[in-house]
């Protein structure tokens, strides 16, 4: 099984929900104001926001809260942030990325450095393993969208360039070009996704035991806690038995 995605998902049915849900909605909202403040309040009129706004509606995020993040970006209310991405190695030569919005990149560096430096691995300079990776669209469905044939018809017609389907539904991969086009084709035959954003995809995974697992699965959880970080990628993978063992 590989990488981040089905680990993530182990995470939070560990983790506190109520407490991941605030820090999601917190989050969500910070991307839909920096989305805002880059082009235009109007979803509209501006393709990043309308992503935003839509991830977040399929995080079940309240009207309210959505448009106080709106206009907390028209009124010119709060911090002003700033898109950053670090990159590194994690426990067992893992290639890591993380994205981050802040308004004090001094802060998130020293708190991303000191997770690395923690869990065993190293952060380095921008550039030293993005080449490992692919930017991507990632465009998902929920299981009662179709079958798989169908999923994957209707992919192919709207130009994407990879389907993988499973019981969860179906996560549809497409050039980071297309994704405004992909999206408006998948919508007009599978109707609204439940998710559609640009994520950094690996070229390869690297292969890691059970307890280099945990610890990679530690970082990426020390990460993503930290109210700076958005996204958090890493290329790894491991075999049945070992998945089995963490989702116990």
């Amino acid at each position: 099984m590989a990488g981040h995605s089905q680990f993530k998902n182990i995470m939070h049915r560990k983790g506190r929900q109520d407490a991941v849900r605030s820090k999601m909605f917190s989050k969500l909202a910070r991307e839909i104001t920096v989305a805002a403040k880059l082009g235009v309040p109007d979803p509209a009129m501006n393709p990043r926001l309308r992503l935003a706004i839509q991830n977040a509606k399929a995080q079940s995020m309240p009207k309210d809260n959505i448009q106080r993040a709106i206009n907390k970006a028209a009124g010119n209310d709060g911090e002003n942030y700033e898109e950053v991405r670090y990159e590194g190695y994690g426990p067992g030569g893992v290639a890591v990325i993380v994205e981050a919005l802040t308004d004090n990149r001094n802060r998130t560096a020293s708190n991303v450095r000191a997770a690395f430096t923690k869990a065993g691995g190293s952060l380095g300079e921008t550039g030293s393993v993005s080449f490992l990776w692919d930017r991507v669209g990632e465009i998902v469905y929920p299981a009662s969208a179709g079958d798989a044939d169908k999923v994957m018809e209707a992919a192919i017609e709207a130009g994407a360039d990879d389907v993988q389907s499973d019981e969860d539904g179906h996560v549809i991969i497409c050039a980071f070009e297309s994704i405004g086009e992909v999206t408006s084709a998948l919508e007009a035959s599978l109707g609204e996704p439940e998710s559609v954003k640009t994520i950094w995809k690996p070229q390869t995974n690297t292969a890691v035991d059970e307890d280099r697992a945990r610890s990679i699965l530690k970082l990426i959880a020390t990460l993503e806690d930290d109210d700076d970080v958005q996204n958090v990628y890493a290329n790894f993978e491991v075999d049945d038995a070992t998945m089995a063992k963490l989702s116990a």
